[in-house]
């Protein structure tokens, strides 16, 4: 296997390690998030890839999909990793500026955004854009982190001698602004995970507990 493969997945397992030991378990978290979203179907784009860890969750559930990222740098660290897997013929990665993507209108059935909401500088002119993206029929899964969970990341990024920046929309005020736009929502969390999963078809945010 190719070097540089080996490395950066080296450095996916020193990361996951690094979460684990302050309680965080990654693979449990991003799965969490997934069976919460199911049934996932149609056209699939996360919004989003980051290092990759939930583009990984869904390429080990078989799915496949588009991911895209504004940083190339960032999801490079994500294709090495599906690569080390084999699993890179399963995901379409671009490079994107959520706030306006090249995707055409109502291109996607699923929408996820995992752990991105505090980033965003502009929220609502991303959720706005996601809006455009979704099939009539579609539904997007927004998560991010609860109060505990962003205590967990705020440890993370001190020990590698960083700030966390967050940024104050939170996923109530993205599910009152949803509503207002006339989507269904319903809200989960796991004690470091809150999801909100949102549809304008009500039966498409309710069809996990009929599967």
């Amino acid at each position: 296997m190719n070097k540089e493969i080996l490395e950066n997945h080296k450095k996916y397992l020193e990361r996951k390690a690094l979460y684990k030991s302050l309680g965080y378990d990654v693979d449990k978290e991003r799965d969490f998030i997934l069976q919460q979203a199911k049934p996932v179907y149609g056209k699939i784009l996360e919004a989003g890839t980051g290092k990759g860890h939930f583009a990984l969750a869904l390429a080990k559930a078989g799915y496949s999909f588009v991911t895209f990222d504004i940083s190339a740098d960032e999801q490079r660290f994500a294709k090495l990793n599906i690569a080390h897997f084999g699993l890179q013929e399963q995901v379409d990665f671009r490079i994107e500026n959520g706030e306006r993507t090249s995707f055409a209108d109502g291109s996607f059935d699923t929408l996820f955004s995992v752990n991105v909401l505090h980033h965003l500088r502009n929220p609502y002119q991303v959720i706005d854009e996601f809006i455009r993206l979704l099939s009539p029929k579609g539904k997007i899964i927004f998560a991010d982190f609860t109060d505990e969970g962003f205590k967990i990341m705020d440890k993370i990024h001190g020990l590698e001698g960083n700030a966390h920046d967050v940024g104050e929309t939170k996923l109530a005020d993205v599910e009152a602004y949803l509503r207002g736009k006339r989507f269904s929502a319903r809200n989960i969390q796991s004690l470091y995970q809150h999801v909100l999963i949102a549809s304008k078809d009500p039966n498409k945010i309710n069809d996990h507990f009929n599967c």
